[in-house]
């Protein structure tokens, strides 16, 4: 039996390990004890964290694992590419973990390339600005995170200060992004590379909160998109991930589309995209198992990219408040075969970013359009 090591054991790592599972893999999970559902779906547990990466490889060579992966979470990625590049297994370089989990790398590599992206200074504090040049509205960001953590939105100098030391605070590296803020709608992109091609499995249109956290309230795809803009953000896409220089696995890419169809990219994870996109949008309406194509890739297999099931409609609603507890039922009482799966927890604490949620749900339908009276309202920026 082949052994698949992976990291991380949140609820977003449970498809990776459900898959593996049934491709007959022995599945070995690293990840700091939390009680989460990763710990007890494994076949094997480690209860080291996944910041540990010498002792990470340590065990992975006393396994004598045949690949490693992970999906939807920078952080893991940086061990996934050190033990895959130490072991000779496929994955990313370290120069291209580096620029792609770190997003002032991210911007040089952009601005290398001609990407294009936003304008972005790193900081330390409001003294590494020129407060009399420096162009409202801004974005505030921790260096290394994802998931919405430690945004936040500006109009003027006001809260500037206090926005830095959030993001900081946030971030593993302790500093932060002072950044242009883009116009347009917000989508991502999921795109598999193998040995350096980058193939389209699926765009995705945001919802969120706006200003000022920006936190994810829900997604939908297929993205309403002509032939001709899908096109033109797969072109930008793929050179993006070219300066990256991510050739192997998934990546996550978001970017914004503004009413003149320019596209500005926002940052590229090497990874799948969490909230359910890479493991359940893309599987829904592409027809191809996004997540069993990347534990291929990790296994330095071909993966199949022919879909198998017929494509649909798919989003997914998270829960903040009462309203989507609502919507949830309205979608109970007149569609119920469009639930697909759901988990809603009793809460009224506020939600700071995409791990506060509530929960959520679930659905598809044959058409984006009988979808959309069941997400949220997409709030202004």
């Amino acid at each position: 039996m082949r052994n698949l090591a992976i990291m991380g054991a949140s609820y977003l790592q449970l498809p990776l390990i459900e898959t593996a599972k049934q491709m007959g893999l022995k599945t070995h999970v690293f990840a700091w004890r939390a009680n989460d559902v990763g710990e007890t779906a494994a076949d094997v547990f480690y209860p080291i964290s996944i910041t540990e990466t010498d002792e990470i490889l340590k065990t992975c060579r006393e396994i004598g694992i045949d690949g490693i992966c992970s999906i939807g979470s920078d952080l893991a990625m940086k061990a996934v590419n050190y033990v895959a590049e130490q072991m000779n297994l496929p994955g990313n370089s370290m120069r291209a973990t580096a620029k792609s989990t770190d997003k002032h790398l991210m911007r040089l590599a952009f601005a290398e390339h001609g990407d294009p992206s936003v304008q972005s200074l790193l900081v330390s504090s409001t003294e590494d600005l020129d407060l009399n040049t420096l162009r409202f509205p801004v974005i505030v960001k921790p260096l290394d995170r994802s998931g919405s953590r430690g945004i936040t939105k500006l109009e003027t100098t006001e809260g500037l200060s206090e926005a830095i030391e959030h993001a900081k605070e946030q971030g593993f590296i302790k500093q932060a992004l002072v950044e242009e803020f883009a116009e347009g709608k917000e989508y991502s992109v999921e795109c598999l590379s193998v040995e350096g091609k980058h193939h389209l499995l699926g765009i995705t249109e945001k919802f969120t909160t706006g200003a000022p956290g920006f936190i994810e309230t829900g997604h939908i795809e297929p993205a309403c998109f002509s032939n001709e803009m899908k096109e033109q953000i797969r072109l930008v896409v793929f050179h993006a991930l070219d300066s990256l220089e991510l050739t192997t696995g998934a990546s996550h890419t978001e970017l914004k589309v503004d009413d003149n169809g320019n596209i500005r990219i926002i940052e590229i994870g090497g990874r799948m995209g969490g909230d359910f996109i890479g493991s359940d949008l893309v599987r829904i309406t592409s027809g191809i198992d996004f997540v069993k194509a990347v534990i291929s890739c990790a296994l330095g297999e071909t993966p199949d990219l022919t879909p198998d099931i017929l494509a649909d409609a798919a989003a997914v609603r998270f829960i903040f408040q009462k309203a989507d507890i609502e919507a949830f039922q309205k979608l109970q009482s007149e569609h119920p075969d469009y639930i697909v799966r759901s988990e809603i927890h009793d809460s009224d604490a506020a939600v700071h970013d995409s791990s506060d949620r509530h929960g959520y749900f679930l659905m598809m339908a044959d058409r984006r359009e009988d979808l959309l009276p069941y997400l949220p309202k997409q709030e202004a920026e």
